[in-house]
């Protein structure tokens, strides 16, 4: 073919990094090579001009330059292997690795990595993974359309077998202070939360490892393990020891966001002083309503604890009576009529659609946030008590022009906490295994909402099942929380009714 011409284009396409001779990447590569990075032995300027106006993002050149001036490696291996035989001490000495060793450490020799599009130099990239929390989600990506004329269960079965996927890029994300800039890249497992409780941990393990990969050929120096991947296993940690990026949960952020989020909404329903109420948290022992339960207990100081593992809350309760001594701290394995005087219960389980408390019992004008994913409070649940507000976990406003490049069920620019953690990390250059397993620690949650404030990530407006909540909202449900309050009657007959 001439110059210019591409041979066998789709390879060139589906790859992020290509490596071979530069001659015949050009001649045989496609005509646009936007975001790829391009590694080669050696290069002319011509070429990076080429590769620069064919979109090409990283050119990394391996000889050293040997041109004074010049940082360009334009010599070949063979050039460069002659100059180091030509400027050897004893020229009778047998060549042999150790002949070029001292040379090469005084050459300084480093690969040479240059951003060819301005715009895209300096940014810090990250990867975060997501997957379908039940099939309807499958029906609904534009590929899959045609799975919903399939019995649902054999589309759920199959779909968890299929390869790590890209999704799309996220862009725009610019810190308000330090105005360092990311980029995000979206990738996607097949498996539902019940395909990956169906499935031994290792099944997940390895689709998290290959989402990794394909991360790191993108450019991410950090990666985010999106809804049930954060919680499956061992929370990250073997993932984080296998792959050669760094990982997070991101759960520390979503603690903080939730508390921030359940604060606000108390507030809004007319709460005076948080410091004498009492809250609930339902999965008490889970790894981030552990540290909610720590969290609340410091704040609130009465505070109920609900898991299904009676061991786990014994050990809870002294931490939180160490932690925060004066704090009355009761245990239970269900909420039961416990509920009935909260302002405040956080629900965090796994107990994808079991009933995991009785709305009805709540005490009028109740917060309940529904951390858990897929969510323990449903639509319908939440119409039996109009005056209790049910609110989602603390969803987050990236600073910047965010563009997710895809539907992530959330306003534009908003994210959920754990992207955004991911991001943050990558805002504030923390390219380090941040959040993992189920021990989460305060500081570790102090310290993330701090570099969150640092750059500009906020707290979005608070939404129940979709939908924003609003002032009007906000009066009828106090309104109506005040009459039952007022009026024990008619409370006793709605939550009957109930």
């Amino acid at each position: 073919g001439e110059p210019g011409h591409e041979r066998a284009a789709d390879p060139f396409r589906a790859a992020d990094i290509i490596a071979g001779d530069i001659g015949a990447i050009r001649r045989y590569a496609p005509e646009r090579l936007a975001h790829k990075t391009v590694v080669v032995e050696h290069a002319e300027q011509a070429d990076i001009d080429d590769l620069r106006r064919r979109g090409t993002s990283i050119v990394v050149t391996l000889m050293p330059s040997l041109n004074p001036g010049d940082d360009l490696g334009r010599w070949s291996a063979a050039t460069v292997e002659a100059v180091l035989v030509a400027l050897r001490r004893d020229p009778n000495q047998p060549l042999s690795e150790d002949t070029y060793l001292d040379l090469m450490a005084d050459i300084k020799w480093s690969p040479a990595i240059r951003y060819l599009q301005p715009e895209e130099a300096g940014i810090n990239r990250f990867a975060f993974v997501i997957h379908p929390l039940n099939v309807s989600f499958i029906h609904k990506h534009p590929i899959f359309r045609w799975t919903k004329y399939l019995p649902d269960d054999l589309v759920e079965q199959v779909s968890a077998y299929m390869p790590a996927m890209y999704v799309s890029r996220i862009t725009g994300g610019v810190s308000a202070t330090t105005g360092q800039r990311i980029e995000g890249h979206l990738i996607t497992l097949g498996a539902t939360p019940r395909m990956m409780l169906k499935h031994d941990a290792a099944f997940t393990y390895r689709q998290l490892n290959e989402a990794a990969r394909m991360g790191e050929r993108k450019g991410a120096r950090i990666m985010g393990l999106g809804a049930f991947t954060s919680v499956v296993g061992d929370a990250g940690i073997t993932v984080a020891h296998e792959a050669d990026i760094a990982i997070t949960s991101g759960n520390s952020l979503t603690v903080a966001m939730t508390l921030e989020a359940a604060k606000q909404a108390v507030k809004l329903m007319g709460a005076k002083d948080l410091t004498t109420g009492k809250a609930m948290i339902v999965g008490a022992t889970g790894s981030i309503a552990s540290v909610c339960s720590r969290l609340i207990a410091q704040a609130i100081k009465n505070v109920v604890l609900v898991s299904i593992e009676p061991e786990k809350l014994l050990e809870l309760k002294r931490t939180i009576q160490e932690e925060t001594p004066g704090a009355e701290v009761t245990i239970a394995t269900k909420a039961g009529d416990l509920i009935s005087d909260c302002d405040l219960v956080i629900t965090a389980t796994s107990a994808f659609g079991q009933r995991v408390i009785d709305i009805a019992k709540c005490k009028p004008g109740a917060v309940i946030c529904d951390v858990a994913r897929p969510p323990d409070i449903n639509p319908a649940e939440a119409a039996l008590r109009p005056d209790v507000l049910v609110i989602e976990s603390g969803e987050v406003i990236i600073p910047g022009d965010v563009d997710f490049g895809y539907d992530i069920g959330l306003p534009p620019k908003t994210s959920y906490a754990c992207l955004a953690e991911t991001a943050c990390l990558a805002m504030d250059g923390r390219f380090e295994d941040y959040t993992l397993g189920r021990n989460i620690t305060m500081e570790r949650v102090k310290e993330i909402y701090k570099i969150s404030q640092k750059h500009g990530f906020k707290l979005a407006g608070l939404r129940s099942f979709e939908k924003y909540i609003t002032e009007e909202d906000l009066a009828a449900r106090r309104a109506l929380a005040e009459r039952y309050r007022n009026d024990p009657k008619l409370f006793a007959q709605v939550r009957a009714e109930a």
